[in-house]
């Protein structure tokens, strides 16, 4: 027998889900969809909320090896090189909050379809 889900409820879920992602480098980001996850028996949301979670564990991950190679090369180079990888720290952040906004806009236009970041490692 196929279960019914409320959409409204399950398009608010997902919301939070993946605008928890917008916090930055709080615990908001990792701790809203990991509540959600355990609370809820929906699957879409618990989709939504697992790849949420694995899209801020990657732009964590590559947050500090990106910023530990711009940090160690500026120390070298007395703050030259540093100048010269700016434009891939502004891109890092326009990837992370432009992603957000995207799967908040395609989770409320479709909610009963979890949203799949791309180029992201799945460890959930």
């Amino acid at each position: 027998m196929q279960e019914t889900y409320d959409i409204g409820k399950r398009s608010l879920l997902s919301l939070i889900c993946h605008g928890c992602t917008l916090f930055g480098a709080t615990a908001v980001p990792i701790l809203g969809p990991i509540t959600i996850l355990f609370l809820s028996d929906d699957p879409v949301v618990k989709a939504n909320a697992k790849e949420s979670i694995n899209f801020h564990l990657n732009i964590w991950f590559w947050a500090t090896v990106i910023l530990g190679i711009y940090g160690f090369l500026s120390f070298i180079t007395f703050g030259l090189m540093g100048l010269i990888l700016f434009p891939i720290v502004a891109f890092g952040f326009l990837w992370h909050f432009g992603w957000s906004i995207i799967a908040i806009i395609k989770t409320l236009a479709n909610p009963n379809e979890p949203f799949r970041y791309p180029f992201i490692l799945r460890i959930i």
